[in-house]
């Protein structure tokens, strides 16, 4: 596996400093009076921006929320439009607007309505998303807007039309809201190449990014403007670097009496957080998964005596009713919303004045994000509240805590261009028209994440688009492109240009059934009869139901009545313990920062009072009964229970981490004859279990710890580990519908999830047998390396404790390990040993804890 080079440090050509662009004198009105009709003043990094364009500089600005960045990065387009009229009258498309969300792009293009329309501005400005009409995108591209507001995904449907050139070719900026939340993804890549391609119809666009959490400034800068040949400098965007601010003003819920050893839901603190809600006029509620936000929802509702307007917000729901959530909130009239990473960027509406995370946010920079969604204004503290799940997270929100306090962020590593996004890429690059590999290869190594590109791996994936490679070539369906007899490469049949439009994209989520609720139940002798569709849920968790079986969506109980093949029908019900649907997408591993920050609290005995009395005391029986690890150790325990065997470990890499980690070690103590029989682990710790007395093994030298925990565990038995698992099918399964060797639509049908997995499967195992170096099992040996695996974080935790592994044989259950042994959802201990193992680790904490306190919230 390569690993793209920082864009640091030496071979770094750095422009002039243009924090402290020189400002145009004045503004030209009609923007000075609406300004001093407001008693404003223009900020500097705002006329920094005008000035920046005027000079034709593409230019990263990095301000804190409520600065009026996207003011920012409007103003120059509004300036020059409104001064320099059009050309032969004709309308063109000026600036196009990018942004991660949709919903987004909608309250960017509702806020931008107004001073347009106060200062009577002539320019017209519309957005384009995947809720826009087809008669009104086809108008769009005949008669563009002056701005226009879309999505990555838009640009890219956009891009593969032959009259891309007519619309782009006067486009004079583009603007990259949040950018931060798209370049380090699959997203990030594609939209890269997509920029690559606009400043090829359009010489001389500039490009502005717009962000207030960026860890590390520099690759952000190189990725907004093109890149030079390999062997030159690298190139940056200017910078405008805005501080000051008001700190945010952060609480973490502290109930010491009824804090859960386990567990990651808020029950046990509905009741603090109703009241918060009570006391504020707009509290924004940010959970990590679709799953908990609709558990919260209902709690939240048992208790709301006094009914007040809550509402629900997440991908999953349909996007009439998201849109009806968003207006209310616009309208100022809901007094809370619960919502996942929908609601993370940007997004200004209603007079929101408390933020309330319910669970550890798992990352320093979302957790900054996602404050800054309070008092949306520079001179104000954001308030927000933290209540965390469990003691561990107490651990993790004090850390979060400290690293907003601090201003720190996340650092977000370099990566190297997905070669399956590289496949898309050129083939929508064919539907616009026949194109010459030379030309295309300059075009794509200009763009940052591919700027590393060797023309070798460039003609692999060309060759792949052509037909399929090696194993395939033979069959017609993978024959997409053809060579010309002047060099040039054309798409060899139309319908393959229409099945890129209905496929293009990065964002492969889990399959997804539509849920409908109809007017009665279904019966064996009438059909169901419609109605509307309240949103989506994972295919797999539909399957697992039976007619009459309940389940929670969009905040209501629902009963499955039967499905179609792509829709559930379902019917309002009144169960009381209703299934709350879970999803594959939405949960994030513990960052690495966040999780540096935790090792160290708790090494640091000092700290501990900062820290609710019972998570103190917590801390203090574990260094009692067992040790607390040292910042860059490894704690490893060991213990009997009910004639299974445990070792416990304490890695706080996060959760992918230490899955793979876990799945390692299952095979090297099997070797050991360990004889384990599974394994559990979360964001900070694993356990594993079998029948061998792993106390024994290691205190008498029949099993090393640091041979067990060697780094060469990333060779040979990962390879292994990885032939003989699923995860790779999975892997190639996202890559295969990315790099377009897999259609999941086509005209009048889309594919389920499973004849998705059928089809790549096949193929999966087609290419292991017979074209093993296929550029897209390489892409999918990366992806699982960089994403599910988590290898390089892996390998440097390996590299940090070699040599720092402490091991402690215990005769029972250490307080520590109780939350990792009953992590939700894991089989970790038997249903019937579950309630004896809280009794246990009762007993071990009395007499300053309870059962109840040690008992999952859930």
């Amino acid at each position: 596996m390569s690993i793209a080079k920082p864009i640091t440090g030496a071979g770094v050509r750095l422009p002039r400093k243009r924090a402290q662009v020189p400002a145009v004198p004045t503004l030209p009105e009609p923007f000075a009076s609406w300004f001093a009709a407001r008693g404003w003043a223009p900020r500097p990094h705002q006329l920094a921006l005008i000035e920046a364009a005027h000079q034709r500089r593409s230019t990263l600005l990095i301000a804190p929320t409520g600065a009026g960045k996207t003011l920012a990065g409007f103003l120059p387009s509004l300036v020059d439009l409104t001064s320099r009229g059009r050309a032969n009258g004709r309308r063109t498309l000026h600036t196009l607007y990018i942004s991660p969300l949709k919903a987004l792009a909608a309250d960017v293009a509702r806020n931008l309505t107004a001073p347009i329309s106060e200062m009577q501005l002539p320019v017209r400005t519309e957005t384009r998303t995947g809720d826009t009409s087809v008669a009104r995108r086809a108008r769009q591209r005949r008669t563009p807007p002056d701005i226009l507001m879309t999505t990555p995904e838009q640009l890219t449907l956009l891009l593969s039309h032959p009259d891309s050139a007519d619309l782009f070719g006067a486009l004079d900026t583009v603007i990259l809201d949040e950018a931060h939340a798209l370049a380090a993804t699959k997203r990030g890549d594609l939209l890269a190449l997509d920029l690559a391609r606009l400043r090829t119809l359009a010489p001389g666009l500039r490009t502005v990014g717009l962000s207030a959490t960026v860890a590390r400034p520099t690759e952000l800068r190189a990725y907004l403007v093109p890149q030079p040949d390999p062997a030159a400098q690298i190139d940056l965007a200017d910078l405008v670097l805005v501080g000051g601010g008001a700190k945010p003003h952060i609480d973490i819920l502290e109930l010491n009496e009824t804090m859960p050893a386990v567990g990651h839901t808020s029950r046990y603190a509905i009741g603090e957080i109703y009241d918060a809600i009570e006391a504020h006029h707009l509290s924004l509620l940010f959970v990590n998964t679709r799953m908990q936000a609709e558990l919260l929802f209902q709690d939240l509702w048992r208790v709301n005596e006094l009914g007040l307007p809550i509402a629900l917000h997440h991908g999953s729901l349909d996007a009439t009713q998201r849109r009806k959530v968003e207006a209310a909130m616009a309208a100022g009239t809901l007094r809370a919303v619960v919502a996942t990473s929908t609601l993370d960027l940007g997004i200004d509406w209603g007079d929101v004045d408390l933020v309330i995370h319910v669970g550890a946010p798992k990352g320093a920079s979302r957790f900054i994000q996602r404050i800054g969604r309070s008092n949306h204004r520079l001179d104000e503290p954001s308030r927000a509240m933290l209540v965390p799940g469990n003691r561990f997270e107490v651990l993790e929100c004090r850390a979060a805590v400290d690293a907003a306090e601090a201003g720190e962020q996340d650092v977000t590593f370099s990566r190297r261009g997905a070669l399956d996004v590289l496949a898309q890429h050129i083939l929508g690059t064919a539907c616009t028209g026949s194109f010459h590999p030379d030309a295309l290869y300059a075009e794509v190594t200009s763009a940052a994440p591919y700027a590393t590109l060797t023309r070798s791996t460039f003609d692999r994936v060309l060759g792949f688009v052509t037909d399929g490679g090696y194993a395939l070539k033979n069959y017609e369906r993978y024959a997409k492109l053809k060579t010309t007899s002047d060099g040039k490469v054309r798409i060899t049949h139309p319908r393959f240009v229409q099945a890129y439009r209905m496929n293009a994209g990065t964002i492969v989520a889990a399959p997804l059934i539509k849920v409908r609720l109809v007017g009665r139940r279904t019966t064996s002798r009438k059909p169901l009869i419609g109605g509307r569709v309240m949103g989506e849920v994972d295919e797999y968790f539909i399957e697992q139901l039976r007619p009459g079986d309940a389940f929670v969506l969009a905040g209501e109980v629902l009963r499955f009545e039967g499905m179609s093949e792509n829709e559930a029908f379902v019917t309002r019900a009144s169960a009381r313990d209703p299934i709350i649907p879970s999803y594959n997408s939405g949960k994030f591993p513990l960052s690495t920062h966040l999780a540096e920050r935790v090792r160290t609290m708790l090494a640091d005995a000092d700290q501990w009072g900062r820290l609710p009395p019972n998570v103190e005391y917590w801390l203090e029986m574990q260094r009692e009964r067992s040790a607390i690890p040292g910042r860059d150790e490894l704690l490893v325990e060991t213990f009997a229970r009910r004639n299974l065997n445990y070792l416990v470990a304490y890695p706080f890499e996060g959760r992918l981490a230490h899955q793979t980690l876990g799945m390692l070690l299952t095979r090297r103590l099997d070797r050991a004859g360990a004889s384990p029989l599974g394994f559990v682990a979360n964001d900070y710790g694993m356990a594993l279990w079998g029948l061998g007395d792993l106390s024994a093994l290691v205190t008498e030298g029949r099993l090393d710890l640091a041979d067990l925990f060697a780094q060469d565990m990333l060779g040979d038995d990962l390879d292994a580990w990885l032939a003989e698992s699923n995860l790779m099918k999975r892997t190639f399964r996202q890559v295969a519908l990315i790099g377009g060797l897999v259609e999941r639509r086509s005209a009048g049908r889309e594919k389920t999830g499973r004849q998705v997995a059928l089809s790549t499967n096949l193929i999966y195992d087609v290419l292991r047998r017979h074209d093993p170096h296929h550029i897209l099992l390489e892409a999918a040996w990366t992806d699982a390396a960089t994403g599910l695996l988590d290898i390089a974080r892996l390998g440097d935790f390996l590299r940090r404790i070699d040599g720092r592994i402490r091991h402690q044989p215990l005769d029972r259950v250490s307080p520590l390990s109780v939350p990792i042994l009953l992590e939700i959802g894991k089989e970790a201990v038997a249903g019937f040993a579950r309630e004896e193992l809280l009794r246990e680790a009762a007993a071990e904490m009395a007499p300053r804890t309870t059962l109840e306190e040690t008992q999952c919230s859930s």
